[in-house]
This record gives C-alpha cells, sequence and structure tokens, in this order.
C-alpha cells in the first residue's frame, strides 16, 4: 500500500513511500528547493524504524528540480541507514546528487564534535574562576610593569612616541569631555543640594547645603564622576581603538618593526589622561558647586553673597587637594584599564566589544576600592 506526503502542492516537494516486504522505495517528486520548502526527515526515519526494511532505494525519475535542500534530507536519511546497518540504492538517484552524498561522507566527522556540553560540578567551577582569577592577576602585573618601564624610558629620554599623538589625546581626554562633564556634575550638585536641602529645613539649616555640596564635590564627587565619566567615555575608546588594532594585525606590524606598543600606543594615552583628569577634576568641582548654588539660591531664598560666603568658609584648598590627587589616581587607573584591555583583545569583532565592556566594568571597580582606600587613609591622617 503506497504511502504519499505531499508539503507545498503539486509542484513543491512530494515523497511516496513504496515499501515492499524488505525494501524502501522513496520516489521523490516535484521541485526540492529551498523557497519551496523540504518536508521533514522524521517521518521516513519513524518509518525506518518500525519496519524491518533492509533496503532503501530513491526513484527520481518525476524530480523537476534540486538544490541543497534535497542533499540535507538525503544526508540525514543515509546517516541512519549507515547506522542501523540498513543497504543504500542509489541507482535511483541523479549523477550530480550520487556525487555529493558521497562526498558529503567521504571526510570522517571529527572526534567529540557533536560532544555535549556536560555540567560541571561546583568544585570544578570554583577552580576554573580561581584560575582565570589567577591568570588575570598575572597578566595584569605583566601589563603594569610594562607600562613602569615605559615611564621609565620617557623620562631617560629613551621612549618612541608621535607628540602630536600625545597632542590629539590631549584633546579628547580634555576639551571635548567638557560638555558631557558639564551636564553630570551640574546634576550632581543639584541632587546633592536637593537631598541635603529636604532634610536641613526640618531644622532651619538650609544654609549649611553649600558646606554639603561644598565638600562633598570637592573632596569626593568632583573627581569620583569625572573618572566613571571618562571611564566610559575614553576609557572604553582606548579598549576598542587597541582592539581593533590588534584584530587588524597593527601591533604585531609595530613589534616586527621594533617599536614598542606600550611606548608608541600606550604611553600616550596614559599620559594625557593621567594629565587632564585633575583639570576635569577641578572643572567638575565648580560645575557642581555651581548645581548646588542654583538650588539654594533659587528654592531655599539663599542670598548669592550668602552661599558664596559659606562655600568659602566650608571648603579650603586641602579640600580641594585630596579631589586632584584622587583624579591623578584615577585618571591612571582609567588608562591603564583600557589599554590593558584593548591589548588582551582577541581576533575577532565581538572580542572588540568584549574588551570595551571589561575595560569600564575594570575602571569602575578599581575607581571605587582606589577610592575607598585613600578615603580611609585621609582619615587616618586627618586631612
Amino acid at each position: 500500500m503506497n504511502k504519499a506526503k505531499e508539503s507545498q502542492g503539486a509542484t513543491g516537494p512530494v515523497i511516496v513511500h513504496r515499501p515492499s516486504s524488505d525494501a524502501l522505495v522513496l520516489s521523490l517528486r516535484g521541485k526540492w528547493t529551498l523557497q519551496r520548502g523540504m518536508p521533514p526527515a522524521e517521518d521516513v526515519l519513524q518509518e525506518l524504524r518500525s519496519s524491518s526494511v533492509r533496503r532503501v532505494g530513491f526513484d527520481t525519475e518525476e524530480l523537476a528540480g534540486w538544490d541543497s535542500s534535497l542533499l540535507t534530507f538525503l544526508v540525514k536519511i543515509v546517516d541512519h541507514c549507515r547506522s542501523n546497518g540498513i543497504r543504500i540504492d542509489s541507482a535511483g538517484l541523479p549523477d550530480g546528487v550520487k556525487r555529493l552524498v558521497r562526498l558529503a561522507f567521504a571526510v570522517p566527522e571529527k572526534k567529540d564534535a557533536r560532544r555535549k556540553a556536560e555540567k560541571e560540578s561546583f568544585f570544578t567551577q570554583v577552580g576554573r574562576a580561581a584560575q582565570e582569577m589567577g591568570q588575570g592577576t598575572v597578566e595584569m602585573m605583566e601589563f603594569l610593569g610594562s607600562a613602569i618601564l615605559a615611564f621609565f624610558r620617557l623620562f631617560t629620554g629613551r621612549a618612541r612616541f608621535r607628540g602630536s599623538e600625545l597632542a590629539y589625546f590631549v584633546q579628547d581626554c580634555g576639551a571635548q569631555a567638557l560638555p558631557i562633564v558639564t551636564l553630570i556634575s551640574v546634576l550632581v550638585g543639584l541632587i546633592l543640594a536637593f537631598v541635603g536641602a529636604v532634610q536641613l529645613q526640618m531644622f532651619g539649616a538650609q544654609i549649611y547645603v553649600a558646606n554639603l555640596v561644598g565638600l562633598g564635590m570637592a573632596r569626593e564627587m568632583g573627581a569620583m564622576m569625572a573618572a566613571i565619566i571618562m571611564a566610559g567615555r575614553t576609557g572604553a575608546a582606548f579598549a576598542a581603538q587597541l582592539g581593533t588594532m590588534q584584530v587588524n594585525e597593527e601591533i604585531d606590524a609595530l613589534k616586527t618593526l621594533g617599536i614598542s606598543p606600550m611606548e608608541f600606543l600606550v604611553l600616550p594615552r596614559m599620559l594625557a589622561l593621567s594629565a587632564m583628569m585633575p583639570l576635569l577634576c577641578l572643572y567638575a568641582d565648580f560645575m557642581g558647586i555651581l548645581g548646588g548654588f542654583i538650588v539654594g539660591v533659587g528654592m531655599l531664598d539663599l542670598s548669592m553673597v550668602e552661599y558664596f560666603n559659606q562655600t568659602k568658609e566650608a571648603v579650603t584648598l586641602v579640600d580641594f587637594s585630596i579631589g586632584l590627587v584622587k583624579s591623578g589616581i584615577f585618571g591612571a587607573l582609567v588608562a591603564l584599564a583600557g589599554c590593558m584591555r584593548g591589548m588582551q583583545c582577541g581576533r575577532s569583532a565581538s572580542a572588540v566589544g568584549t574588551a570595551a565592556t571589561s575595560a569600564v566594568v575594570t575602571s569602575i571597580v578599581a575607581i571605587v576600592v582606589s577610592d575607598a582606600l585613600l578615603t580611609v587613609i585621609a582619615s587616618e591622617l586627618g586631612i
């Protein structure tokens, strides 16, 4: 008894099963193309599993056309038959199809090519994470050592990089970053002043909003916010630039020419960002104080002279100096993180994106940890 299955009408691919006692003939009709779709091979495989078929043949007299969809179907059938000891009679297939099927099975499949991912135990995952952390720490220390050596060569006048490159990065890390630093710093000052005013107004002490904003921006928030902005803006850009050079093998070309990538690529970026961060921090301090000034004068009915005098009494040069020292350290950390992730980038486009993301995360973590340490040190020293 013949069984037929039609997937897409009379012109689409059709399979007609013509089983006998121990043989199954598949009559392939119509157009077997990707546009027409392909009948699922699972129907044929199910029939082969449920019967005692020992031989499979093909009839393609009414085959109107074919492409890779037919080959995909046949490879599944042939693979099942080979695995279950069923003989394949390919005499009814077109010559081109027979050659391609033979070619598909000519090269043996690589061992473990279809290996399924096994769930690792908890201790295996912990061990692998510890191993990766240790390797990352070693790579970080190697990069830091190379950067220190590059600075020593700079101080001895032996470092090689282009002055125009340094000037470009100074402009990129300085003047071109002012708009975003202005916006964020003013908003941070507004937020500090508004949050402080809500509590201080309860005691009639809204004048001390000037103290809160001035000290907060000078000692902490100015340096930290400027550093976080530069981590997302410049640190990620450094990682993407160096990562793209790694993908294009430009860094390998520099090494071949005997030029140190640390001096030629990393050193100008580190110098530019480390030099510009204190200036950006100072600018962010004043913009944050301006934001607090807007809230104090506009919402708390404080006079401009009163707010200015209160800020001048509360904030000293020592407070500004602490913020400037922090910003210089933050700038070096952001530049190191961005350049390190860029130099460690892989050789693909996705690796560049991963390097940029990792640079931002590493920079922010380093900023927060170092800020905590510096704050504790300043507190212990009484400054």
